[in-house]
């Protein structure tokens, strides 16, 4: 099983975005666990997520994430703001799958 960890800013349109995900990873039959959570969280998830999303209005936090964190087993991609914007999970989960 794999576990996809978003990092999102207030909460609302990225558990929106992680339902969609859930739904495209369910349709395919992927067993893929799903966290949404702030950035101040991510020490209790890093152990566990082997990828990290971050929503397009917290891109800045990158660099300090990847300085914070020992990343070498997480990959990281900064989901496309127009992809976020449409909610499109499927488009997100298939981006990240392919990371």
């Amino acid at each position: 099983m794999r576990t996809i960890t978003l990092i999102c800013a207030g909460g609302f349109s990225s558990s929106m975005l992680l339902s969609e995900m859930k739904k495209s990873a369910d349709k395919k039959g992927l067993d893929i666990k799903f966290n949404a959570i702030s950035e101040s969280k991510f020490e209790q998830y890093k152990d566990e997520t082997d990828i990290l999303l971050l929503a397009p209005q917290i891109r800045y936090l990158e660099e300090q994430i990847l300085s914070k964190y020992n990343m070498d087993k997480i990959k990281i991609m900064i989901i496309d703001s127009i992809d976020y914007g449409l909610m499109n999970g499927e488009k997100v989960l298939t981006d990240a799958l392919n990371l």
